[in-house]
């Protein structure tokens, strides 16, 4: 279920100080906001315009303020890389990294952002991953600033062999580190699956 909000309630999921510097580009343009509930697969997205009106994005509306206005800025990169060449380049390519770290220069430096996360972004900014998701080390600082649920954990905190449950509520057991991802069981079913190791999970008491 999307919800529309007006403008102004945007400042409320945006650090302080970065409502302004948002609004500017919302405005020049013409972008359709919509925050959204939490979508497990995806943090935002982003439509080009088509015979449905203008530049449409989509937000997560559960994240902290820090991961949001990231999240929004990276959906900002594909509508600027959009507006200069159409579908003519990768969604993720050397344009849109172009445009994703000329955008995240205007935020840093500027006290909008805790040290540990202007850190991090500053690192993402050399080489900026697909998705904030796909960035282990800006989403492990992000995490620090969620509010914290009683037994849930990053995968890479658990103890080898601990069982724990992913939002769809199925079990997994956590087996060892193969690169850069944790091969986990799926109890009910022994299948293996690969996990990031800062994706949040329930722990399970054996």
């Amino acid at each position: 279920m999307k919800q529309e909000h007006p403008l102004q309630a945007l400042a409320a999921y945006l650090p302080e100080g970065t409502f302004e510097q948002v609004l500017a580009y919302i405005q020049e343009f013409k972008v359709h906001l919509t925050i959204t509930r939490e979508r497990a697969s995806i943090l935002g997205d982003y439509r080009h315009p088509d015979s449905r009106g203008g530049h449409r994005i989509s937000i997560n509306g559960n994240l902290n303020k820090y991961a949001f206005l990231i999240t929004l800025l990276h959906e900002m990169a594909h509508l600027t890389t959009f507006n200069l060449y159409s579908n003519r380049v990768p969604s993720h390519g050397k344009e849109w990294k172009n445009q994703f770290s000329n955008i995240l220069k205007q935020f840093v430096g500027k006290g909008y952002l805790p040290p540990d996360v202007e850190a991090a972004l500053r690192q993402s900014i050399q080489n900026p991953a697909a998705s904030s998701c796909a960035d282990d080390n800006l989403m492990r600082v992000l995490t620090r600033y969620d509010r914290r649920k009683e037994n849930h954990y990053l995968v890479e905190q658990l103890p080898l062999d601990q069982l724990f449950k992913t939002k769809d509520g199925r079990i997994f057991r956590k087996g060892e580190k193969v690169r850069k991802r944790y091969r986990c069981e799926e109890v009910a079913t022994k299948r293996m699956y690969l996990f990031s190791p800062v994706y949040e999970v329930e722990v399970i008491a054996a």
